[in-house]
């Protein structure tokens, strides 16, 4: 756009800088004088992925727009762990269908650290929905509490190989786990299908938990943290692996059994509690409120099937000290507002993108996607759905990570992975969270503008702020310090702006 409409639309749309100090405090950036140095930018819209565009330059600011964003990197939250997706026994068994020529390639492609830098995953602890079979890492008829029928077995197939690969490409991957169920014999209902876990089961299944890390570690696979339960709070009507947690029986668990076991035997590994959703923040607090439990839990994992981002806030407010963690983000359910068409999810990277950056800015310390890969047809699935599961005019394509078809092979990269990738190719381990706000916003609230933005400083210096646009084509105005820029954003975009 010419230089004059620029400044006609500023003018339009800004009020002066003294006007503004007086309602808004500008933030200072280094010695107050503003920002130097060419802005690199990367967009994903219409026909581009995440391509390089045009620098842009910092300039002194004498008007503030009404809608502008205002960088504070003096003003710094939570430390990053990563983003990455669940290596689920469906997404190894696509990946394994891969020749392995065409599977190192993608392999390099989503965890070499000059690539999609990939660096956190989730693995499963026996059987998830989306697995080929249903089983555990203890299958027996009869009660086994000394867990003689221990076996890793099934994983040495083909999701262990998997690991070790995307650790060979990226030594930095941190890997969580998570089981969908304990061993049927465990469970009143004596199966993995929903039901609850027994109290007298809670000791034994500490020493399986023990023995998964143990396993796995001696395979060349350590992870890094557990967590007690996916989704500790249904039973999803039996439909696959599941297990209902009491309150009482997570903090139990935790407290008495797997943490001081862990401890005792010098693991390192972190213990997350929850893994659930968002509306469950309540559970949250009171489990940390429980001083044995707390002791041993580095955090909360957080699904976001139901409530608000805001939830993380709440809980970090309570309880600052303790991480927060995003560790699934599911393949059905698309981000999608109501009263509009369901976003198609091989392109849904604006909407992806509005949700991290929602999540990031309230306290999460990572991201973790819902299964890197599956076929066209988003299994293999061992679940079933019920009534209500699916969305009318909801696309059925595309829903892991990438999708590799079952037929031909060809891989194909979606929405998530798009706006996946501005934020995993740049954001490195260890970068601090800066608040970016809009005029009227406060840090965490969700906007009702289509414009959604969070910022990041690296540990080398060098500062990146990611945007998303879900809305129509919007021009947004960056003010640091005594600096600002304009940036030009299409409908449904999604940018990177990195600077040092």
């Amino acid at each position: 756009m010419a230089n004059e409409s620029r400044r006609g639309f500023l003018k339009a749309a800004s009020i002066t800088m003294a006007g503004l100090a007086a309602s808004y405090r500008i933030p200072a950036w280094a010695d107050g004088t503003g920002a130097t140095g060419p802005v690199q930018v990367w967009s994903t819209f219409r026909d581009k992925r995440h391509a390089s565009a045009e620098p842009l330059a910092w300039k002194p600011a004498t008007e503030i727009a009404s809608d502008a964003i205002m960088l504070d990197p003096a003003a710094t939250q939570q430390e990053m762990l990563g983003f990455g997706a669940a290596f689920t026994d469906a997404a190894c068994y696509m990946l394994n269908q891969l020749h392995s020529d065409e599977r190192a390639a993608l392999m390099h492609e989503l965890f070499a650290p000059d690539e999609m830098a990939m660096n956190v995953c989730r693995t499963c602890i026996g059987a998830s929905d989306y697995s080929k079979s249903l089983y555990s890492f203890d299958d027996s008829e009869q009660d086994d509490p000394e867990l003689k029928k221990f076996s890793i077995d099934h994983d040495k197939a083909y999701i262990l190989p998997l690991l070790r690969d995307a650790r060979k490409f990226n030594p930095d991957l941190f890997l969580f786990s998570s089981p969908w169920s304990p061993p049927a014999w465990m469970k009143f209902n004596r199966s993995m299908l929903g039901g609850t876990i027994r109290k007298s089961s809670l000791e034994p299944y500490s020493r399986y938990m023990r023995q998964f890390l143990d396993a796995y570690k001696a395979e060349g696979v350590e992870i890094n943290a557990i967590t007690v339960q996916n989704e500790v709070d249904t039973t999803v009507d039996g439909r696959y692996a599941a297990c209902l947690w009491a309150q009482e029986d997570e903090i139990l668990f935790v407290g008495k059994y797997l943490g001081p076991l862990l401890r005792s035997t010098g693991s390192s590994t972190k213990i997350w509690v929850l893994d659930h959703n968002f509306n469950l923040w309540g559970r949250a607090i009171a489990e940390l409120s429980d001083t044995r439990a707390n002791e041993f839990i580095d955090g909360i994992a957080w699904h976001g099937y139901a409530g608000e981002p805001a939830a993380i806030t709440r809980v970090h407010d309570t309880f600052p000290q303790k991480s927060a963690y995003f560790t699934e983000g599911g393949p059905q359910r698309e981000p999608h507002q109501a009263g509009t068409p369901f976003p198609d999810p091989m392109t849904a990277w604006a909407h992806w993108a509005e949700w991290a950056n929602s999540v990031i800015r309230n306290w999460s310390r990572s991201i973790t996607m819902w299964n890197l890969a599956l076929d066209e047809n988003g299994t293999p699935y061992i679940g079933h759905h019920e009534e209500g599961d699916i969305v009318p005019g909801a696309p059925t394509a595309g829903r892991g990570v990438i999708t590799i078809d079952s037929m031909t092979r060809e891989i194909s990269r979606s929405g998530r992975f798009w706006a996946l990738a501005h934020y995993s190719k740049h954001v490195r381990r260890g970068a601090k969270v800066f608040r970016t706000n809009g005029v009227a916003e406060s840090a965490a609230q969700t906007s009702k503008n289509p414009v959604s933005h969070v910022g990041f400083r690296n540990p080398d210096g060098s500062y990146v702020v990611v945007l998303s646009n879900r809305g129509p084509e919007k021009r947004i105005q960056l003010v640091l310090g005594s600096s600002f820029l304009v940036v030009e954003m299409p409908a449904d975009s999604v940018h990177t702006l990195r600077w040092s």
